[in-house]
């Protein structure tokens, strides 16, 4: 079975679970999307983003959309936490880009936010819906620590599972 990993990755959290996924699947080819060839060829594509304004990244988003049909499981990053409405929409709006590619499964994790990113966020004004509520700021904390081992072997288990059902 010929399989290829794409991942994107701002911050290193990604990718770090690229690498985790790819120590399951021996043989598998890794590439950042930069670097990443056309998945044509491919019997599986597993491919990870991390999540931007509710759904992947623009250079996932746009690899994505040229994937054609070939079989595709998503993994992602996120600062929210993986159990929300906003990973589980995020996840629905990334399988949509798969037009015509059958999705063979999907894992999400939290991962740290951009500090970047929160920097903007607290220089919003008050009441501002991006802005940093106590929530939103404790969410970064939790954030802060992932992905953390335990997330690489929650996607390590799921690359052992995905595999085996691949070949079934």
């Amino acid at each position: 079975m010929k399989i290829m990993i794409v991942y994107s990755s701002k911050t290193g959290n990604t990718q770090m679970i690229a690498q985790a996924i790819h120590q399951e699947i021996p043989g598998a080819e890794l590439f950042s999307v930069e670097d990443a060839p056309s998945p044509e060829g491919f019997d599986l594509l597993v491919f990870g983003f991390w999540v931007d304004k509710g759904t992947a990244d623009d250079a996932a988003r746009d690899y994505l959309q040229g994937v054609g049909t070939t079989p595709t499981a998503l993994f992602a990053t996120l600062g929210a936490y993986p159990d929300s409405d906003h990973a589980r929409e995020s996840m629905e709006r990334a399988t949509a880009l798969l037009s015509g590619a059958p999705l063979a499964g999907s894992f999400i994790c939290q991962g740290a936010v951009d500090v970047g990113l929160q920097e903007w966020m607290k220089s919003l004004p008050p009441g501002h819906p991006h802005g940093p509520t106590e929530e939103r700021l404790r969410r970064w904390r939790d954030a802060s620590t992932h992905p953390d081992e335990r997330d690489c072997e929650a996607a390590r288990v799921w690359a052992r599972g995905l595999i085996r059902e691949e070949r079934s």
